[in-house]
């Protein structure tokens, strides 16, 4: 077999092996190279307490953002999908700050700032209970605490109008 037939089954096989959500880790027991060689570079590292959370976010082309707990002693603790309305729920305008939301839900794909009100807007992409495609905006006042959460469904898929 040729070279130029047997290259492009083995990048096939390896991407295959490629795991976006962490499948295949055990937490315990997984060491963060582990988690880069499966998972590939995180897109941002978040301290969180003693531990540091690695995200690994699909936005805005997908809906997830995975975020790896890793202990200062270098092992995976956990893996888990933060871009859930569950989470969202947690955010509490005039109480949660943008850091805590980073730590809650990871980097936005997409910061904007409110010249009018002195703060900024970080968007997500993500999906509802049903699997519906919705864009999540929260807004920070200039204090850099919630004002605002909005969570809007995309209508891209939708049919157009009758």
């Amino acid at each position: 077999m040729s070279l130029t037939r047997i290259l492009p089954l083995a990048l096939a096989l390896l991407a295959g092996c490629a795991s976006y959500d962490g499948h295949g880790l055990v937490p315990g027991q997984s060491r963060m190279e582990d988690v880069q060689s499966l998972m590939g570079a995180p897109t941002a590292k978040v301290a969180s307490g003693n531990d540091t959370l690695w995200f690994y976010s699909r936005n805005p082309s997908g809906f997830h953002s995975y975020a790896v707990r890793v202990g200062p002693d270098g092992v995976m603790r956990s893996v888990e999908q933060r871009l859930t309305v569950e989470n969202m729920q947690k955010l509490r305008p005039g109480a949660t700050t943008a850091g805590e939301t980073r730590e809650l839900l990871g980097p936005p794909w997409r910061v904007g700032s409110d010249a009018r009100l002195g703060g900024e807007s970080w968007d997500y992409r993500m999906y509802d209970s049903t699997q519906q495609e919705h864009n999540l905006s929260v807004q920070f006042g200039a204090n850099g605490v919630v004002r605002q959460v909005v969570f809007l469904r995309e209508l891209v898929n939708e049919p157009c109008g009758m």
